[in-house]
């Protein structure tokens, strides 16, 4: 995996985020949480899951140790625990994840890419190759990001364009 794709791919996450959450501002704390059918639920449940998998993730390539049970940082023991009902401190937490995330990007190298992350979950020792995962992070980003695109839609909020290319072109 090119490293160059990996930095874009940084900035689309930083840029689709504040794009959204700006959207989801417009909304009332009910709107937000109110159970649309997703996965998740609710936009903010889904904005929650997001956040909570981007740490988990920044926690096995940093190598953090954490207690018996958890998954990442924080406390975060399931993929669906809400990390913080109140969606200002929410935003806040996005934007510290991104910055967390560039952080991270910033380090790499090629030869970083070409190796392995070596992480244990439940238990078992899991070593991939380091691209793997990250094509997962934001592969992962942008699938529940879709899904946050089209609960705004439902709500009558138009996040505008969402492609990557716009983002490289704009």
């Amino acid at each position: 995996m090119m490293l160059e794709y990996v930095r874009v791919m940084a900035r689309y996450n930083r840029w689709m985020n504040d794009k959204l959450y700006a959207v989801a501002e417009k909304l009332t704390d009910a709107e937000r949480k109110q159970d649309r059918g997703a996965f998740f639920g609710s936009i903010h449940r889904t904005f929650n899951h997001l956040l909570l998998g981007d740490r988990v993730w920044l926690g096995r390539f940093t190598g953090l140790t954490l207690p018996k049970g958890e998954l990442g940082p924080g406390g975060i023991r399931t993929l669906d625990q809400e990390l913080y009902a109140d969606f200002d401190e929410l935003r806040r937490e996005r934007a510290k994840t991104d910055h967390d995330i560039d952080a991270f990007v910033a380090t790499l190298t090629e030869e970083g890419l070409a190796g392995n992350l070596r992480y244990t979950r439940s238990g078992v020792v899991k070593e991939v190759p380091l691209w793997h995962v990250l094509s997962h992070l934001f592969n992962h980003q942008t699938h529940h990001r879709g899904q946050v695109t089209t609960l705004l839609m439902q709500a009558g909020h138009d996040p505008g364009v969402t492609d990557l290319v716009a983002m490289l072109q704009g």
